[in-house]
Order: C-alpha cells, then structure tokens, then sequence
C-alpha cells in the first residue's frame, strides 16, 4: 500500500498530530482494500473552516470538517497514485468537541480524518441508509485504531 499524504498545518496542534492522522488514513485504506492514493489534510481554526463553510456550502458557520473529493462522480477506478481529494480539520472544534465527549484531542482528530476521508471515498450520510453505511465503515476503522470509545458528533 501506498499512502501519500500531505498534511498543512495552519494553527497550533498537538505533539504526535502528523503521524496521528498518517495512521487514520492508513486504517481507511487497509479496511478500503485501497492500494495507492494521495490526499491532502488541512489543520485550521474556526475561521478558517467558517469561510470555506460560507464559500462552499452556503453555511455562515464554523464547522469541524470539510471534505473536498477532487472527482465528484465518486471514486475512479483505483490506479497507482490517484488523488482523492483535500480535507480541512479546525483543531479548535475538535478540541471542543472532545472535551465534550470526554476524550483527548488527539482521539477526535482522528475520527475526524477518518469521517473526511470516508467522505472523499464516496461515502455520505444524507439519509438513514447512508448514514448507517457510512458509521458502520467510520466503527470497523475506528475500532482498528483501538478508538472504540469515540462516537461522532452529529449537528
């Protein structure tokens, strides 16, 4: 397997961040059966995520991720090296949202690179069907990266 991911880091983030999120992608493609991609992660603030939020989804609001597939008629035919797409993370709102959910940061950063990069896959949750697909992939991985504990937040 062969995994390229370029991770932007534009505000503070925790020691360990960058090989934390290395390994959520890992775990999305091993259970993917995905042998070859590139994708780039974006760590942000609020702001940040609120502008693309307004710019792209029409939503005046800070959010915790956004996924950007870079083929939005769903994932090609897996050739070496094909890129997937970009996701933007704030930290700020992971931070918040783990304390609220009473794990560390580094846990909800995880889940939310995996939920972005399902996202990329083709993988929604706009009606129950999807959702149920979709959170079940986002467990089996989550369980790989002994985070069985960590549930997503949902708006």
């Amino acid at each position: 397997m062969s995994l390229v991911l370029e991770i932007q880091i534009e505000t503070d983030v925790p020691q360990g961040t960058q090989d934390a999120l290395r390994s959520a992608a890992n775990a999305v493609f091993l259970y993917e059966n995905i042998p070859s991609a590139s994708l780039t992660i974006l760590l942000a603030d609020d702001d940040f995520l609120q502008d693309l939020n307004r710019r792209y989804r029409s939503q005046d609001k800070a959010t915790d991720v956004l996924s950007f597939p870079f083929d939005d008629q769903g994932l090609p035919e897996m050739q070496d090296d094909v890129y997937i797409g970009d996701i933007a993370i704030s930290v700020p709102y992971a931070q918040r949202q783990a304390d609220g959910r009473g794990h560390n940061v580094m846990a909800e950063l995880q889940l939310l690179a995996v939920h972005g990069i399902l996202h990329l896959l083709g993988y929604d949750h706009e009606d129950l069907t999807q959702k149920s697909e979709m959170w079940a992939v986002q467990r089996s991985v989550l369980d790989q990266l002994d985070l069985a504990h960590v549930e997503p937040t949902e708006e």
